[in-house]
């Protein structure tokens, strides 16, 4: 969102609520999140819209960044990283739901209490005294799943955050921080004067390009060498002379897909080779491993 407001010092807004839970009370983590859909600024209030936010990427960048974290508590291991990476369908999945009005009070509250929502609901669960069992129905009100008691109290339990963890947080223009700095001056009920973006799609994009150089850490315009800026002296487009290029360079094949392995999940989906590109030899994180462009062009 800083990236793509064009004034000074930009702040956009955030609520998010980590959910652990699924339908039935299983393992899902997941988060629900208010994002303002722009950025404040200035002392007076004044909010800047943002373009929509191109999904695919951001999915991309969240798993991507979820990897990463798990390698660095040493959760998971730089092999298994290649092979989800090598999976047709990512695994992770980004949703982004309409804007919602400044003026529409009953949206905003469906929405606020939908991100803290239970992990399970009351009227769709059904004590059986005599048989010692729970039937829970589920949200489509068609399935029903029995569970023995104790079975039941376990799943609940595994859903109760740890002593003083926070499961809603609060960033940007809603922390507490935030918050306390416009108290003291006198500005935190200030209705925001609100304008429309000022980029069409294509900034956009580049806006988007320096965000992913930014998380990826990694400029395809510094020389590898000797680190200096390189600027761009043409285009090739001629797929034959592209490709004639990468074979030249080695990067052309790709490595055929690993064998199962017994802990494999079932039916796996590999991309195809043509959608892969030759993994980076001093770490996975040194390139993105899928086109943007690509993106851009579905």
């Amino acid at each position: 969102m800083q990236q793509v407001v064009p004034e000074k010092d930009p702040l956009p807004g955030a609520v998010i609520a980590v959910q652990t839970f699924g339908d039935f009370l299983g393992f899902n983590p997941h988060c629900h999140i208010l994002l303002t859909d722009g950025c404040f600024y200035g002392d007076r209030g004044m909010f800047r819209i943002a373009p929509p936010l191109e999904i695919k990427k951001l999915e991309a960048i969240f798993r991507h960044k979820v990897f990463r974290m798990l390698l660095k508590k040493g959760k998971i291991t730089e092999e298994l990283v290649k092979m989800l990476s090598a999976w047709k369908h990512s695994g992770f999945n980004v949703f982004c739901g309409n804007r919602i009005s400044p003026k529409d009070d009953s949206a905003m509250e469906n929405l606020a209490r939908y991100i803290i929502r239970a992990s399970f609901s009351q009227e769709r669960m059904q004590y059986l005294e005599q048989e010692g069992k729970v039937v829970y129905t589920a949200k489509d009100k068609k399935n029903s799943k029995s569970f023995q008691a104790l079975e039941w109290l376990a799943a609940m339990c595994s859903h109760i955050p740890n002593r003083g963890e926070q499961m809603v947080r609060y960033y940007g223009y809603y922390s507490n921080v935030a918050r306390g700095k416009r108290k003291q001056k006198g500005t935190d009920d200030i209705i925001p004067g609100i304008l429309e973006p000022v980029e069409n799609n294509k900034a956009f994009r580049k806006n988007w390009a320096r965000l992913i150089q930014k998380i990826y850490e990694v400029d395809p315009l510094i020389c590898p060498k000797c680190k200096g800026a390189m600027r761009i002296i043409s285009f090739i487009e001629d797929p034959s002379v592209i490709r004639e290029i990468l074979m030249h360079l080695g990067l052309w094949l790709v490595r055929s897909r690993p064998p199962h392995k017994i802990h494999d999940p079932p039916n796996i989906e590999y991309a195809t080779a043509d959608l892969l590109i030759q993994p980076h030899t001093d770490t996975i994180y040194g390139d993105p491993e899928y086109t943007w462009d690509d993106y851009i062009q579905s």
